[in-house]
């Protein structure tokens, strides 16, 4: 299963802002730099993380954003339901002649819940513990 590259950045600023001491305040123009990513397409994706209640925007001089709440709340798998269309292949009887008797479609349905389940395992949180190399790579000024 791939993701869509709306959601793997929304994934990467919750990590991100995860890293932050807490109540600590970035820019959404760091969180594009610092994965390359351009503003535009990362102001839509804080945006829905805002709206779906996993960041909190602060407006004014001294605003920016950050984490809603504790990144060990955050589960992935859920993130992913959040964000992600997840329909593996699209089993519409007006677009596939064989759905009535297709049974691959209920093992693509398995495998989705197993993909999810491995994910529900594990939250922002876990990204992070005990991962200075990760912390290194996301404080590291830009070039």
């Amino acid at each position: 299963m791939q993701l869509t590259n709306f959601t793997d950045y929304g994934l990467r600023a919750l990590i991100l802002l995860g890293a932050l001491p807490d109540g600590e305040l970035t820019s959404i123009n760091h969180v594009s730099e610092t994965f390359a990513v351009s503003k535009n397409h990362m102001v839509k994706i804080i945006n829905k993380l805002g709206q779906l209640g996993y960041v909190k925007t602060v407006r004014g001089k001294n605003g920016g954003i950050c984490l809603a709440k504790p990144a060990d709340q955050i589960v992935i798998g859920q993130v992913v339901r959040d964000l992600e269309p997840l329909q593996v292949v699209n089993c519409a009887p007006e677009f596939c002649h064989i759905t009535p008797a297709c049974r691959l479609k209920n093992y693509l349905v398995k495998a989705k819940e197993a993909f999810l389940a491995q994910l529900d395992k594990c939250t922002i949180a876990d990204m992070l513990t005990e991962n200075n190399e990760l912390l290194i790579l996301l404080m590291r000024p830009q070039d």
